[in-house]
Order: C-alpha cells, then sequence, then structure tokens
C-alpha cells in the first residue's frame, strides 16, 4: 500500500518557465502498446525491426503513477488526461484511474482512446471517477477508416464506444479526427454531419509532424480555416470564447443550436504562447512539448527510497527551464535529435 505522505504537504507555487508560462495540465501515459496502427501515430511499418514497445516491467507502476500525480497537483496542475498508446489495454486501468480520481487536487481527469473498448469498460470508468472521454474516429468510411487504422477496428466499433460511453452517464464527448489531405480529406464534412445535433463536439485537428515515422508532409495539412469556411458555408457558425487560456482548440457554435465544434491549428496558427501542458511517457520520461527530442528521466526518482520533495525539486528546475516553441519556429528550423513517436508521447 503507498503511504502518501505528499499529500499532507501544502500546495506550491505552480512554477513559470523560460517565457512565463504556468504548469497546468499533465498528460500521462500510461502504457506505449495499441490495438490500432494509425498512420499518423503508430503506422505497422515502424514496428518492423525499427521500432519496439517498452517491456512491462519498464513502465511505472500505478504507485509511481500516482505518486507522480500528487507531486505535479502540488506544483498548480489540476488538470490530468490518460493516454497511450491505448489506455484501455493496460491491465488494472479502471483501479488506477479510482486512485487518481480520489484524489482532491484533481480537479478534471480524461482519457483519450480509439473506443473499441469502451462497451466493456465505459460503466466501470464512470463507477471510477472518470470525467471525460476523447474519442479519435477519423473517417466513418469503412475502406478509409481501415487504410488510415492499419485495418484493426471499424467506424462501427468506434461509434458502439461512443454509444456505451453515453449509457455510463459521459456526455459531450470529445471526438477527435486527424486530417490527412488525400486520405481522408473527403470524408471530414460526413463526421461534421453525424456529430452535428448529438450533443458531442467533434475536432478537427492538422495533422503534426509528430516523431519520425508517419512520413509527414506539409502539403497534406488541410487547414483549419480551410474547414472552418467549408463548414460555414453550409451551416453557419459563431465563434466561441476559450474556457482557458491554455485550450488548444478554437471553438465554433453552429448558430441555429445544434451543437459545436472545434478546431486544432497547431500548424497553421501555433498555440505555443499559451501552452501549459507538461508530458510523462509511460517509462516515466517528462517531456515539455510535443516536439521536444530530450526528456527528463523521472522514474529513478520514484523508486524507493522516495522524497517526494526531491521530485518536486526536479520537476521545477525542468519546468522553469523550458523555453519550447516549435510550432512557431518549424518553418525556421528543424528540432535537434530524434524525437519519441507520438504513441510515446501521448498526444
Amino acid at each position: 500500500m503507498l503511504i502518501r505522505t505528499e499529500e499532507t504537504l501544502p500546495l506550491l507555487r505552480s512554477p513559470r518557465d523560460a517565457l512565463s508560462r504556468p504548469l497546468r495540465d499533465l498528460r500521462l501515459s500510461v502504457l506505449d502498446r495499441c490495438n490500432f496502427r494509425c498512420s499518423y501515430c503508430m503506422p505497422e511499418e515502424s514496428l518492423n525491426g525499427q521500432l519496439s514497445f517498452l517491456p512491462r516491467k519498464s513502465l511505472l507502476s500505478d504507485d509511481e503513477l500516482l505518486r507522480l500525480v500528487v507531486v505535479f497537483t502540488r506544483l498548480g496542475v489540476s488538470k490530468v488526461r490518460l493516454t497511450g498508446g491505448e489506455p484501455l489495454l493496460r491491465p488494472g486501468f479502471c483501479g488506477l484511474v479510482q486512485r487518481i480520481a480520489s484524489l482532491p487536487s484533481v480537479e478534471d481527469l480524461s482519457m483519450t482512446t480509439n473506443g473499441v473498448l469502451l462497451p466493456k469498460l465505459a460503466q466501470k470508468l464512470a463507477d471510477a471517477g472518470l470525467d471525460r472521454i476523447t474519442i479519435s474516429l477519423d473517417s466513418l468510411d469503412e475502406a478509409i477508416f481501415a487504410q488510415m487504422s492499419g485495418n484493426r477496428g471499424s467506424p462501427a466499433q468506434v461509434l458502439e464506444g461512443i454509444a456505451a460511453a453515453e449509457v455510463a452517464g459521459f456526455s459531450a464527448l470529445k471526438i477527435n479526427c486527424v486530417v490527412q489531405r488525400g486520405i481522408n480529406d473527403r470524408t471530414v464534412m460526413d463526421l461534421v454531419e453525424h456529430f452535428r445535433g448529438s450533443g458531442h463536439i467533434l475536432r478537427l485537428i492538422e495533422f503534426l509532424d509528430v516523431g519520425g515515422s508517419n512520413d509527414w508532409h506539409k502539403d497534406q495539412v488541410v487547414s483549419g480555416q480551410e474547414w472552418l469556411s467549408r463548414i460555414n458555408r453550409r451551416w453557419p457558425l459563431q465563434a466561441l470564447e476559450r474556457t482557458q487560456p491554455g485550450e488548444t482548440a478554437q471553438r465554433f457554435a453552429y448558430q441555429d443550436g445544434q451543437g459545436e465544434i472545434g478546431l486544432i491549428n497547431s500548424i497553421t496558427q501555433p498555440f505555443c504562447g499559451n501552452c501549459s501542458r507538461a508530458r510523462v511517457t509511460a517509462e516515466g520520461m517528462m517531456y515539455t512539448c510535443l516536439f521536444s527530442s530530450k526528456g527528463a528521466a523521472l522514474k529513478p526518482l520514484l523508486r524507493e527510497p522516495y522524497d517526494p520533495q526531491t521530485l518536486e525539486q526536479f520537476i521545477r528546475r525542468t519546468w522553469s527551464g523550458r523555453d519550447d516553441r516549435y510550432s512557431e519556429i518549424r518553418d525556421l528550423q528543424s528540432p535537434a535529435g530524434k524525437r519519441p513517436e507520438m504513441y510515446r508521447m501521448g498526444g
């Protein structure tokens, strides 16, 4: 049993990085494995003798993950998102969710999933205290979905997962669609129409140059502005205010009251200036930017003899030295070093 003596310590002042950005959000990967092979994240060919999954013994334990969350919340984090890989593949995941949700300092606990395991687990996740779910769905067209997912799963399975989440009480799900020109862009309006009026929020994401295996080319990026124009011509939109400074999506409401849609435009309209997110991989490497090539190893500080104050000081120093703004300078320079793949970083 973990003795969380650090929870009795006072909250600390949130550190500011070199550009005066606070630490507010934690994206925590719980494993790097996935049951899909999405072309923009974990293409099948990247695993054939080039990349491999972490051995189970290398993953942080539930106790270590909880220790991390406790220290991050003492430093000002209030929002925690659990990611992967596919987080629902982690044994005992619902128990981990329950332990994190029980922390009073965690105000918002969410997860990102491909949705196919939700029919079995959605109610358990709701009972465990998970607040929100984001589900990836790149097309309703079966052939295009198969092309993008590496022939794993189907749109019907994802929709079944969405339905299960609804039954379990999760409302206003976020549905993420990564758009690639020439691949799934012609089916995006079908997704827009499907989720318009559903109570869920479709978010269109510009194709990102994360890692080195997704064969990213800028000409495959469809700008959010292009989607805004196309959607607005068919269903008039009005801009909504961001709910908080670090929010990634530009939000728009349908003028006829049929919900809202989000655009995440990190290629054409970078939002580095308001980024308050730290990322920790499943083996305990902390990254201060999705595009970082260098991480800080937290695992040694999580193992016995464990001192929460030493871990806190290390995270504070790491964040205080942060000056990342890759999306703003993408066209000016290339990042140094090899960057981790999306499924290691957790998105």
